[in-house]
C-alpha cells in the first residue's frame, strides 16, 4: 500500500494511506492518477480546450511548403502505334544527388503509363492511390478498365482539390496511353530537339521515337544539374506496356572545357 507523509514538524509527521485522501488522489487499476491532471493532455501532446473541434491529442495540421526529394524532367512523344515516355532515376535532396535508383515511371494498366517530376513523396502517395483504384476496378470483373483519358480526368480533379486546400501535390505528371486504337499523351514537353523531329514528320516510328528520347535525355544530363545518366523508358502500344531500364547513355566530356559562361 502507498502512503503519503505530511506535516510541518517532526512531531506532527504522520503517514496515511493514499486511498484516504480522495480530494487529492484518485486511484485506479493502472496506478495513481492526479485529479487535477485527469483531463489534461498526454506528454508531448496538445490540450483540447472545451468547444474545440480538434480531436484531443491531435497535433497541428501540416502542409508541405517545399518539396524535399525531387525528380527532374519527364519526356513524352507519340509515334506510329503508340506513346513513349522517359525519365531519369535521380532523386535530388536540394542540390545533393541523394538517391540514384528511384523509378518515376509507373504502369497504370495494360493501356496507360504515367511519369512524374517534382516531389517524390507526393508521387509515391499518388502512385499508391492509383494502384488501389486499379485493383478495385479489376475486382469488379466487368471487363472495363481505366483509360488514359479517365486517369487524366481524375488527376485534374485531385490536383485541383489539393490546391484548393492550400496543400498541393508538388508534381508535374505526364500520362501516355493507347486505347481503342488511339494514342494519348498529356503535358507534352516540346524541346527544340523534339520539335525538330516531330514538326518535320507527320509520323515517326518507334525506333525514331526512342532514339529521339535517348538523345534528349543525354542532352539533359549534360545541361541539367539535377539530371542523371541513368533512366527508364516506358512504351505503350496495342500489345501492352513495356518499361525498359535502367539504362545509361554513352557520354563524352572532351569538349567540356570549351563551354564557358556558366561558371
Amino acid at each position: 500500500m502507498l502512503f503519503l507523509s505530511y506535516g510541518t514538524t517532526k512531531e506532527h509527521l504522520t503517514k496515511q494511506p493514499l486511498s484516504s485522501l480522495p480530494h487529492i488522489f484518485n486511484m485506479d487499476s493502472s496506478g495513481m492518477k492526479l485529479n487535477f491532471w485527469e483531463n489534461g493532455p498526454k506528454p508531448g501532446e496538445f490540450y483540447s480546450f472545451p468547444g474545440n473541434s480538434l480531436i484531443p491529442g491531435c497535433g497541428p495540421i501540416k502542409h508541405t511548403l517545399n518539396p524535399m526529394v525531387t525528380g527532374t524532367s519527364v519526356l513524352g512523344v507519340k509515334f506510329t502505334g503508340g506513346v513513349i515516355i522517359a525519365a531519369d532515376m535521380l532523386g535530388s535532396y536540394g542540390s545533393l544527388a541523394r538517391f540514384r535508383n528511384i523509378s518515376r515511371l509507373m504502369k497504370v494498366n495494360d493501356n496507360t503509363i504515367l511519369g512524374a517530376s517534382g516531389d517524390y513523396a507526393d508521387y509515391q502517395y499518388m502512385k499508391q492511390i492509383i494502384e488501389q483504384m486499379v485493383i478495385d476496378e479489376e475486382l469488379l470483373g466487368d471487363g472495363h478498365s481505366y483509360s488514359p483519358k479517365a486517369i487524366h480526368s481524375w488527376l485534374t480533379r485531385v490536383m485541383y482539390n489539393r490546391r484548393s486546400k492550400m496543400n498541393p501535390l508538388w508534381n508535374t505528371v505526364v500520362i501516355g496511353g493507347f486505347y481503342n486504337g488511339e494514342r494519348y499523351v498529356v503535358i507534352f514537353r516540346c524541346y527544340p530537339l523534339m520539335r525538330e523531329v516531330v514538326e518535320n514528320k507527320v509520323e515517326i516510328t518507334k525506333d525514331e521515337a526512342r532514339a529521339l528520347i535517348e538523345r534528349c535525355l543525354k542532352v539533359l544530363y549534360y545541361r541539367d544539374a539535377r539530371s542523371y545518366n541513368r533512366h527508364e523508358i516506358a512504351i505503350v502500344t496495342e500489345e501492352g506496356v513495356e518499361i525498359v531500364g535502367p539504362i545509361s547513355s554513352e557520354t563524352n566530356w572532351e569538349i567540356a572545357h570549351m563551354v564557358s559562361g556558366f561558371e
